[in-house]
């Protein structure tokens, strides 16, 4: 696993984000957040309003977004609870950076069963352009990750570029996937293979009359129990 990243300097970083607060739309949506929970129950939105934060600061730098230390204590001020207690869920989900991190954040998993489908071939991929583990390239666009199971081993390897995953990717699939997005494309997320959702690669085996309708086949299965 990459290294933990160095924190930017405590001074720099109150300058920069010591005055956080929301936007009015994202005033409206952490209400209706906090608004969720009774009263004494408000920490519970810990994990929303940080997200909420992370996206805030994203949408400010071009970036995917990451969590200075005065927004989290922002957050912890909004719900009532000491700093502590936000802070320790921040550093508990990786889904929450903690350093500025570049506009496209290439998570890609190194548990066993992605480095059993090939995974050392989307880093290989990752690597030869540009990428380096735990860090952002210098134009600010990509920042490489290894993360642990993400839960998309039957679709192994894969990875996660903001809010989207990509499986079943190969050296050829991963290079073009990071090509679409510096160009400033969309690629097309899941399955780099065409298969749906985690169906065999050769298509479904099972079922296979519910592929494009819901089929009903109760009335299937009665006749073959009765004869």
């Amino acid at each position: 696993m990459a290294d933990a990243p160095n924190i930017h300097d405590e001074a720099e970083v109150r300058a920069r984000w010591g005055a956080f607060a929301w936007t009015d739309d994202n005033q409206r949506k952490a209400n209706e957040v906090i608004g969720r929970y009774p009263a004494g129950r408000q920490q519970s939105a810990s994990i929303p309003l940080l997200d909420l934060a992370q996206r805030q600061v994203g949408a400010e730098t071009s970036t995917q977004g990451w969590l200075p230390v005065p927004v989290i204590e922002f957050v912890a001020r909004q719900i009532g609870v000491p700093y502590i207690r936000v802070y320790e869920v921040a550093t508990f989900y990786t889904m929450f950076n903690l350093a500025p991190v570049g506009r496209y954040h290439v998570q890609v998993c190194g548990t066993t069963p992605c480095v059993l489908g090939g995974s050392d071939d989307v880093f290989a991929a990752c690597k030869n352009h540009g990428l380096v583990k735990g860090r952002t390239t210098p134009d600010g666009l990509f920042t490489l990750t290894e993360v642990e199971c993400m839960g998309n081993c039957s679709n192994a390897p894969m990875m996660q570029i903001n809010d989207d995953n990509f499986e079943d990717l190969d050296y050829d699939s991963t290079t073009r996937i990071l090509e679409a997005l510096a160009r400033g494309d969309t690629p097309t997320p899941g399955s780099q293979t065409g298969r749906r959702s985690s169906e065999p690669a050769g298509g479904p085996t099972t079922l296979t009359a519910m592929v494009q309708d819901n089929h009903d086949y109760r009335g299937e299965w009665n006749t073959a129990h009765a004869g």
